[in-house]
């Protein structure tokens, strides 16, 4: 079964999330636990918190279809020493916001090296802080999108992450979410009947199907390989209806929050239910 959903607004509040995602028809949905331009923010209240699950619970949101994502500001392979300190401990807090709302997946983009070390360094050290937070936390699996690979942004192919899943301890702890938009303008042409099916057994042989926790759903205003992260309405960009098609029809991604980030929020509920009108039945 496939659970769509969007990244809604959680302005008034987390327990908000579960009522905006309900009103655009959503079974999935994802949003940021605190102000994602921000290094601190403040706590979530018990009150708020206990309000979030009882919401999750009666409208029929599972924890394995919630998929909160974590700060911008955070660089979890900063060569900066400071601005890493910082990153940890940010993203500390997002791990022990998720415990305290009772979710089980924190979903971030991993880092960059800034063109000042060498990029498996900085994988590495990618890697030591997810060991570092996951050491002192419980319950919440770390789960790395793959970015468009603009900048010096790394876990851009699938090798990248790989090697940042290797050095990560707990395997059960670590999951990826794929975001369609990145994924093709990084070079993976999901666009054509072949490139799908390249592409997954791909990342089959390369990452391992089980770590695909997650998927963002997004066209790309930008070309094959473009490196550029620009997210369009679904149907309306360079990876056109027929992935959708593809991928609606593709029973292996059943049963994980598949989330779109797409740049008209008005019109998420027909994108959703022109979604589920593409999945076959069977």
């Amino acid at each position: 079964m496939k659970h769509i959903g969007a990244h809604v607004s959680a302005d008034k509040g987390v327990s908000s999330a579960p009522v905006n995602a309900a009103e655009i028809g959503a079974k999935a949905f994802a949003l940021f636990t605190r102000n994602p331009s921000r290094w601190k923010s403040k706590p979530i209240s018990d009150a708020e918190a206990d309000k979030f699950k009882e919401l999750c619970v009666t409208l029929g949101y599972a924890p394995e279809f919630i998929l909160p994502h974590d700060s911008y500001l955070i660089n979890l392979g900063s060569p900066d020493s400071e601005k890493l300190e910082k990153s940890r401990e940010a993203f500390a807090d997002e791990i022990a916001r998720c415990m305290q709302l009772g979710l089980t997946m924190l979903n971030f983009h991993p880092g960059s090296h800034l063109n000042q070390m060498e990029v498996d360094a900085c994988l590495d050290r990618i890697a030591e802080s997810i060991n570092i937070a996951l050491d002192a936390s419980a319950g919440v699996k770390a789960v790395i999108e793959n970015t468009a690979g603009q900048g010096s942004n790394l876990g851009y192919s699938f090798e990248q992450i790989a090697h940042i899943i290797d050095k990560v301890e707990d395997k059960e702890r670590v999951g990826v979410c794929i975001d369609t938009c990145h994924a093709y303008s990084a070079g993976y042409d999901l666009a054509t009947t072949e490139g799908y099916r390249r592409t997954w057994e791909d990342f089959d042989s390369i990452i391992g199907r089980k770590y695909l926790s997650a998927m963002h759903l997004n066209d790309s205003m930008r070309p094959l390989l473009s490196h550029i992260d620009r997210h369009a309405p679904l149907g309306e960009g360079t990876l056109g209806m027929h992935f959708f098609e593809m991928l609606m029809a593709d029973d292996r991604l059943d049963n994980i929050p598949i989330i779109l980030e797409t740049p008209e929020p008005e019109r998420w509920p027909e994108e959703i239910k022109m979604l589920y009108d593409m999945v076959p039945q069977r």
